[in-house]
């Protein structure tokens, strides 16, 4: 069993766990099987959603007792294989609308982590991406909350641009606001070659946000080959102090995190 050292915490990501269940059944399924912070991909198939579907989430969410921890920016239809819109011309407009709505859902639920994600390509562009990374960046520090950049593998995403760390990191520093942050998904930086403990150790300062799964497969930790008791252990070292998202697939969906002890410390 791998071990959860003491000050870790985790929620569970309800766009990828308890998705037999519909939407607004899965906060309820997420505090039953003990867990008290959520995350979501964008929920709703466009930008802007009926304030009667966004009520219809918040009330889920409260009703569950559950915390919404982390949301993302609609990033386009992901099902279809879309993975952002910051970039894409043909998706820009559509990324500015959304950034007040997911705004302010996130903050009415106190959320704040917002994930952005950048957008495949070709025909990203990289000046575009800066000015709706710094627009929603704006936007989410006046509810005090930090936009996140992840990189995704390649092998799954081979016309996603930003995938490894240090593309990343270059981005971040180019957008030039202090609350955007790196998200470490160590599934996707690993599936890349990157050593997620160095990075860890070298970067969790810049860590707004962590999500897991393991290498290979995307399962829980412990059902591939990354080092999950060592990568807790230094996250704990680093003093990470965010939530871990799970972010992994299991076969019986509604059970949630399946056989992964997270609240064992």
């Amino acid at each position: 069993m791998t071990r959860v050292p003491e000050g870790l915490v985790f929620d569970v990501n309800l766009s990828i766990l308890f998705t037999d269940l519909p939407l607004l059944e899965r906060p309820a399924a997420a505090a039953k099987a003990g867990f008290d912070a959520v995350e979501l991909w964008w929920p709703f198939g466009g930008p802007d959603p009926s304030g009667a579907e966004l009520a219809a989430l918040r009330q889920a969410i409260e009703d569950a007792g559950v915390r919404l921890v982390g949301l993302n920016f609609d990033a386009g239809d992901m099902a279809a294989g879309e993975r952002g819109l910051l970039a894409r011309p043909d998706g820009s407009a559509r990324f500015q609308a959304n950034i007040d709505p997911a705004v302010r859902l996130a903050g009415e639920l106190g959320c704040t982590v917002l994930n952005a994600l950048y957008g495949n390509g070709p025909g990203t562009d990289r000046d575009l991406a800066v000015v709706n990374l710094r627009r929603a960046a704006d936007a989410a520090a006046g509810i005090g909350a930090t936009v996140v950049v992840e990189a995704l593998n390649g092998h799954e995403n081979p016309r996603y641009p930003i995938t490894s760390s240090q593309a990343a990191f270059e981005l971040i520093e180019q957008v030039d606001r202090a609350n955007v942050a790196f998200l470490a998904d160590l599934y996707h930086l690993h599936r890349m070659g990157e050593d997620v403990l160095a990075l860890i150790d070298r970067h969790a300062d810049r860590f707004g946000h962590v999500q897991i799964a393991d290498d290979p497969g995307r399962g829980a930790p412990g059902s591939g080959r990354m080092p999950y008791g060592e990568i807790f252990a230094r996250l704990a070292a680093a003093g990470y102090r965010g939530h871990v998202g799970l972010e992994y697939r299991h076969e019986h969906r509604h059970e949630g995190p399946g056989a992964f002890d997270w609240r064992r410390a």
